[in-house]
Parts: structure tokens; C-alpha cells; sequence
């Protein structure tokens, strides 16, 4: 069994000496580490720490925000090495997945990263249902609004491009040629099959 120990700091300016020596204090014979901020999701040494970890060995943190980008990534990560055997222990929190007292903790931390995802579900279709009520539907709105497409056509109107167009109202040219295909597709779809519009008897 060997304690494997992981350090993390978030720019090159801060110094990583703290949780080396507190690493090595509590048996760390190897660490890896990185300097890159939590929550960006490609760190080498992590990576690498995660890779030498064998059946036995404990990856030890100075503290539980070195290794997880948020609790769902953290518990997600515990879960993995457990999965492998691999112990996992924080220092500063004083949890350590070899006991009970650790393990049940993280069962916990489990439990309250569902009861999070749970509520924020719960609220989605609430505010959802409560919108649906109100005569509103979820969703982005569209880029190109009826002003903005009405402000798009009294420029083309005036001779300016779609490119032009869709500059001055502030939207891309793609948004601003799906939104006249479309108006155009309504428009053909309410005209009669020979493309002519309704004429009064007798007017021919």
C-alpha cells in the first residue's frame, strides 16, 4: 500500500511548498501536481496520479478542492477510484475513505449531490409548468425578433445586403437569411397552389 499524494494551485504565482510538506508529512513517497485552476478539466497531474494509483494505494489532498472541480466531479471521482480499489484521503477535512467514519461521509456527500440535482429538476418543471400557465414556452428566444426582422426588411427595402442588414440590427447573416427563408416559406404555404392570390369575379 502506498500513499500517493495530488497538490494543485491555480497560477503560477502561488507556491505549492504548504501542501508538499503537508503531503509528505503524512507519508506521501510520490507527488504529482498542477497549476491550473479547479475547474478547468485538463490537468496532466491529475491525470497522472490518477494512472499510477494501484489496488491499495490512498491518493491523499491537502484539502478536497485540490482534486474535484465541484462536488458531483469530486464524488465522481472518489467513486471511480474506490471502483479500483484505491483509497482516497483529504488532509485539512480529515476524511479518509480506509475507515467507516470516511466512507460514510462520502455517502453523504453522495446523497446531497442527488438531493441537488433532484431539486434542481424539481425547480426546471416548476418554472416550466408556471410559464406553460402563463401562456409561455421554454426555450431560447429567437435571435431574430419580430422588430429586428421587420427593421431587416425596411433595409433591404432601401437597397442594403443581408449583410448589411443583419450588421446594423446586430444579429448574424445565418440567423438573419433562416428568418426571411422562413417568412418566406409562410407566406408561400398561405398563397393558392398557382401562386396567385384571390381575384373578384370579374375581374380577369
Amino acid at each position: 500500500m502506498a500513499a500517493i499524494g495530488y497538490a494543485r494551485v491555480s497560477t503560477n504565482d502561488q507556491d505549492l511548498a504548504l501542501q508538499r510538506d503537508a503531503l509528505a508529512k503524512a507519508g506521501c513517497a510520490r507527488v504529482f501536481e498542477d497549476r491550473a485552476s479547479g475547474v478547468k478539466a485538463d490537468r496532466p497531474g491529475l491525470a497522472a496520479a490518477l494512472g499510477f494509483a494501484r489496488e491499495g494505494d490512498i491518493l491523499t489532498v491537502w484539502k478536497l478542492d485540490r482534486l474535484g472541480r465541484s462536488l458531483p466531479h469530486l464524488i465522481e471521482t472518489v467513486n471511480a477510484l474506490e471502483a479500483r480499489g484505491v483509497s482516497f484521503r483529504s488532509l485539512t477535512e480529515a476524511i479518509d475513505t480506509t475507515t467507516p467514519g470516511g466512507r460514510l461521509v462520502f455517502h453523504i456527500f453522495g446523497a446531497l449531490g442527488q438531493f441537488e440535482r433532484d431539486l434542481i429538476g424539481e425547480r426546471t418543471r416548476a418554472g416550466l409548468a408556471a410559464a406553460a400557465a402563463r401562456g409561455r414556452r421554454g426555450g431560447r428566444k429567437p435571435v431574430v425578433t419580430k422588430e429586428k426582422l421587420r427593421r431587416a426588411q425596411a433595409l433591404l427595402v432601401q437597397g442594403l445586403t443581408v449583410r448589411e442588414a443583419a450588421a446594423r440590427i446586430k444579429v448574424g447573416k445565418t440567423a438573419l437569411y433562416a428568418a426571411l427563408a422562413r417568412v418566406a416559406a409562410e407566406r408561400a404555404a398561405g398563397s393558392p397552389p398557382d401562386g396567385r392570390r384571390n381575384r373578384r369575379p370579374g375581374s380577369d
